[in-house]
């Protein structure tokens, strides 16, 4: 009788090595919709296993370099655990890990530093629900206080606190923050999230007088927009998909060696 044949399962290295196609993507389109800071700020996404590894930016890298063999895999303790040329922002490190930490819904974590995404976060009232765009987010973003560069382990409880469940943050007097479920979700939330602060620095910088609808309008708005409103007579749940499909298209045109 022949021994059986060895098998490995493959299912989990084919899964990173999506991830990290998909996360190389991510990095590209930052820097396609100029949303970057040279080498600074970060984008992660969690590896799955019980390891709790995530992959991270190399440091040093701009966005428009990152591929998918040269992004870093991680340990909550921001140790690489598979060789590599490339040291890891130890600021990216105190803010992602925490929050993948203590979200398990947080796949990919997103933050920024773009001018308009500055401009609100040094603003006393945050975000304003100044258009549809802006609504999305309503009731549904955090405030973190500044505390300086983000080097101090004790400040990931804090961040953690002040994100809880929403989906996206505004770090005051720094940049903005978004998760998702995949990493196409976190990508458009903060399409969307630095747009909505793009509207808002635009908006009062006209001078005239702005006007906001009633809560319970913008609540509905947030609703609809996230899916979670049931009372509408039409639904729209292909919107983020499709989105992510033909963002994934985009890459493809402007900067195929993300595959690398």
């Amino acid at each position: 009788m022949n021994a059986p044949a060895h098998r490995t399962d493959q299912a989990p290295l084919d899964e990173e090595r999506r991830l990290r196609r998909e996360l190389a993507a991510v990095y590209r389109l930052v820097a396609h919709f100029r949303m970057t800071d040279l080498i600074f700020t970060h984008i992660s996404a969690r590896v799955p296993g019980p390891e709790h590894h995530f992959l991270i930016n190399p440091y040093g890298l701009l966005f428009e370099e990152i591929t998918a063999s040269n992004l870093v895999k991680v340990d909550l303790s921001g140790r690489p655990v598979e060789d590599t040329p490339h040291p890891v922002n130890p600021a990216g490190f105190v803010i992602h890990s925490a929050i993948h930490a203590a979200r398990p819904d947080a796949h990919c974590v997103l933050h920024t530093h773009t001018k308009a995404g500055c401009a609100v976060a040094a603003q006393e009232d945050g975000l304003l629900p100044l258009n549809q765009i802006s609504m999305e987010f309503y009731g549904r973003v955090g405030y973190h206080d500044y505390e300086g560069v983000a080097l101090n382990l004790a400040e990931q409880r804090r961040l953690v606190a002040d994100l809880a469940d929403h989906p996206a943050m505004i770090l005051r007097n720094h940049g903005l923050l978004t998760v998702g479920d995949t990493l196409g979700e976190a990508f458009l939330r903060m399409y969307y999230l630095d747009k909505a602060c793009e509207i808002q620095t635009t908006a009062m910088a006209g001078g005239a007088k702005l006007t906001t609808p009633h809560p319970d309008i913008c609540e509905l708005t947030a609703r609809q927009l996230s899916g979670e409103d049931h009372g509408s007579d039409l639904r729209d749940d292909q919107a983020y998909p499709l989105a992510w499909s033909a963002l994934l298209r985009l890459v493809e045109r402007v900067a195929p060696d993300y595959r690398d």
